[in-house]
């Protein structure tokens, strides 16, 4: 279980192998974004883009779960006040696969929740040819190892 005190200031972690479908594009932007350069094929090919893109939208929810896969979900994370900055920089595409790359920028004890920790994050998200498709610098919020083992001690066996 990852607590406050396992993040250091510095540490990057690269993680995620994740294949991007033209179906999925479709089937997501459909729902949460249909402008046609994400949902029409035909229409994307005469587009600036020439192919259909995945909505940005869809790379940032893509990217939360290769972070909750392989950071939060094992962790005291308790949830984050929001995103600071967002960046969509380069199209994704069918056939692209992303991973992402995780830096701790700054890490600092609550003053005003003993027993939490926030964590400030350079989350960079890559295509399978290491180009940045995205950048989001973030926050998190976890509990100390002091608050998690004492929240574990109150559970019964």
């Amino acid at each position: 279980m990852k607590v406050f005190e396992d993040f250091q200031v510095g540490k990057t972690d690269v993680f995620g192998d994740y294949l991007i479908t033209e179906e999925e594009i479709i089937e997501f932007a459909t729902k949460y974004d249909p402008q046609p350069f994400h949902i029409d094929p035909d229409f994307a090919a005469k587009s600036f883009h020439g192919q259909l893109i995945a909505s940005g939208w869809m790379t940032g929810a893509i990217t939360m779960r290769l972070i909750c896969d392989h950071q939060l979900t094992d962790s005291t994370s308790i949830g984050s006040p929001g995103i600071d900055k967002l960046r969509w920089i380069r199209p994704v595409y069918a056939g692209d696969r992303l991973k992402a790359s995780v830096k701790v920028l700054e890490t600092r004890e609550s003053r005003s929740k003993p027993g939490m920790g926030i964590v400030n994050y350079e989350v960079i998200t890559l295509n399978h040819k290491d180009e940045v498709v995205m950048s989001i610098t973030t926050t998190g919020m976890f509990l100390t190892r002091a608050a998690y083992e004492a929240q574990e001690s109150l559970k019964t066996p």
